[in-house]
């Protein structure tokens, strides 16, 4: 049995895998909940970018943190189509959550599809991105584990979803973001403890990119991605903001269409007589 380290880089890959699975939440919750306050073409929108912020965040935290896993005894590479695959798996589960969340009209029925969906797929993710590790060696799992944290990533998809629904203040979302890294980054390592490799050494060499190679580049990708995001949702004007703008649009428009009473032209007429040059060289002598 090969040994299994899951932090060979120290405690410096499961923190930031925590920071950007944080951020993806954090950013996917307000996102959806600028959606549930738009209509049209703006909801659907919104929708799109809490998505895929949230599946963005999840993969990267996924491999942010496989940058510090190591097997003794064998090399470790991954397969680049099966990397990728296991992104669009993580975008379109989500996306398929979060839309069922932002157009459901039962919200009981819409957040249990949309939970066990999302939960379900952000799983796959996490197992074809294990797929795609190439080692010396055989990979086995603990069907136990595995099944704890396909459980563990229902519950936190079913509980994200319901914080979209219910938390709107800025404070309470950040709070819930917290909360979901720490419910993201336990799924990944409760999946990665149901790993053992037997290895099988050998001189042959090993297909696919290094973490270095493939992986980190595109986390480093994917993480600028979400702090662009981030700016762009915290520059954009709420419901609220736009409504009270249209609102005083409307109100300076009515004022100048509106009509003078016959007071109020000559109290103006007076007011200009007043200012006019005749009338202050008269006020002079």
């Amino acid at each position: 049995m090969g040994h299994l380290d899951h932090a060979a880089l120290g405690w410096l890959t499961p923190t930031l895998s925590y920071v950007m699975a944080c951020i993806g939440a954090a950013l996917g919750l307000r996102c959806t909940v600028r959606a549930l306050g738009a209509t049209g073409r703006s909801r659907r929108n919104w929708l799109v970018t809490a998505a895929s912020a949230i599946g963005t965040g999840i993969w990267t935290m996924h491999f942010v943190a496989m940058l510090g896993f190591s097997v003794s005894g064998t090399d470790i590479r991954y397969d680049v189509p099966l990397t990728i695959a296991s992104l669009l798996v993580a975008m379109v589960v989500v996306s398929a959550g979060v839309f069922a969340v932002g157009y459901g009209r039962d919200r009981v029925r819409a957040l249990f599809l949309g939970g066990l969906t999302t939960g379900l797929g952000v799983a796959s993710m996490h197992y074809l991105g294990m797929a795609a590790v190439r080692l010396h060696g055989g990979v086995h799992y603990d069907p136990v584990l595995v099944g704890l944290s396909v459980l563990i990533a229902v519950v936190a998809a079913t509980a994200a979803l319901w914080a979209a629904l219910n938390i709107k203040s800025p404070v309470a979302v950040t709070i819930a973001s917290l909360i979901m890294g720490a419910a993201v980054s336990s799924m990944h390592y409760t999946g990665m403890f149901a790993v053992s490799v037997r290895v099988s050494p050998s001189g042959d060499v090993l297909p696919g990119a290094t973490a270095m190679q493939f992986i980190f580049p595109l986390a480093v990708g994917l993480g600028s991605y979400l702090f662009l995001t981030s700016a762009f949702v915290a520059l954009s004007p709420t419901t609220g903001e736009r409504e009270a703008t249209a609102s005083a649009r409307r109100s300076c428009r009515r004022s100048r269409a509106a009509p003078f009473s016959r007071s109020e032209i000559f109290r103006r007429m007076a007011a200009y007589s007043m200012k006019s040059p005749t009338w202050q060289c008269a006020a002079s002598l």
